[in-house]
């Protein structure tokens, strides 16, 4: 697999990827990614005409993912690891 183009965008980073016929694109934030494996199309054979379906609601559908693989993270932290009260600040005399 390789990179063979990229999209810009100014908070996530996008990178189209190629492996024998089919394609991927890549989306990263911070600390999550997702992953896109288009398969083979004849429609989506180019780095043009991938950017072309990373369109504008794709971007919103993939940043709500973020979003929701945030809260996913967050929670599974908060049953792992309660915050105890009482352990947060030292007394102070």
């Amino acid at each position: 697999m390789r990179i063979i183009g990229n999209i810009e965008h100014p908070t996530l980073k996008i990178s189209i990827f190629r492996m024998d016929n089919r394609f991927s694109v890549k989306f990263e934030n911070g600390l999550y990614e997702q992953t896109y494996k288009l398969g083979q199309d004849d429609r989506l054979n180019t780095v043009e005409s991938i950017q072309k379906l990373v369109d504008a609601e794709l971007l919103e559908q993939v940043s709500a993912v973020f979003r929701q693989m945030h809260q996913a993270r967050m929670a599974a932290y908060s049953r792992s690891f309660p915050v105890e009260h009482e352990a947060l600040f030292e007394d102070i005399i």
